[in-house]
């Protein structure tokens, strides 16, 4: 008899499980707690770099592994394009997103570089229309604080941040602009654009 329950309420259960398996795991999906997390780790990641001593170089390339591990890159590449995106093949697109991986985290990590002698320290997050808002605050030797907010969202399945805005410059917005100016120099060639940006130091 306990054998017949046994089975019984193993195969009651089985339907149970099979569609608990193909829910979104609530206690892993993106909330203010995680993508405060996410920002902890790649705000720790940051402050080693730039006080670690590197050379310009090898801090560029530590930037890079960064931006690659903690940034919705595809995400961030497409968007600085815009509707020209939309015409580009697979090819010319990978290539796109690979030389503009490397040309914003040089861009960035000047930046960062400036962050030397300092540190950057979280300060609160909050839930933001589709995605969250991590504030922090960067503290330079010798001058005055200012406001790092990192826009973090789980669209590719990962959380990972998708904008900055440093001192009020949002990156999203400035990389539209610069991208799209670059684009309109060259008539709107892709491959043209991407190999400059490959070029650029």
């Amino acid at each position: 008899m306990a054998s017949n329950i046994s089975r019984r309420t193993l195969i009651a259960t089985l339907p149970v499980a099979a569609s608990m398996a193909i829910l979104p795991n609530a206690a892993t999906a993106l909330n203010v707690e995680e993508a405060r997390k996410l920002v902890d780790r790649l705000v720790a990641e940051v402050n080693s770099v730039i006080s670690s001593g590197k050379s310009e170089s090898a801090m560029f390339k530590s930037f890079e592994a960064i931006f690659v591990r903690f940034a919705d890159v595809r995400y961030i590449a497409q968007s600085s394009l815009g509707p020209a995106g939309r015409k580009a093949s697979k090819a010319e697109m990978n290539a796109y997103v690979k030389a503009f991986q490397g040309y914003i985290s040089r861009k960035y990590g000047r930046r960062f570089r400036e962050f030397i002698g300092g540190r950057i320290e979280v300060t609160g997050a909050r839930p933001l229309k589709s995605f969250y808002e991590v504030t922090s605050m960067a503290l330079l030797k010798g001058q005055s604080p200012f406001e790092v907010r990192w826009h973090i969202f789980d669209k590719s399945g990962k959380d990972l941040f998708f904008n900055i805005i440093i001192e009020g410059v949002n990156m999203l917005a400035a990389e539209r602009t610069e991208i799209g100016a670059m684009l309109d120099k060259r008539k709107g060639d892709i491959s043209r654009l991407t190999a400059d940006l490959t070029a650029l130091g």
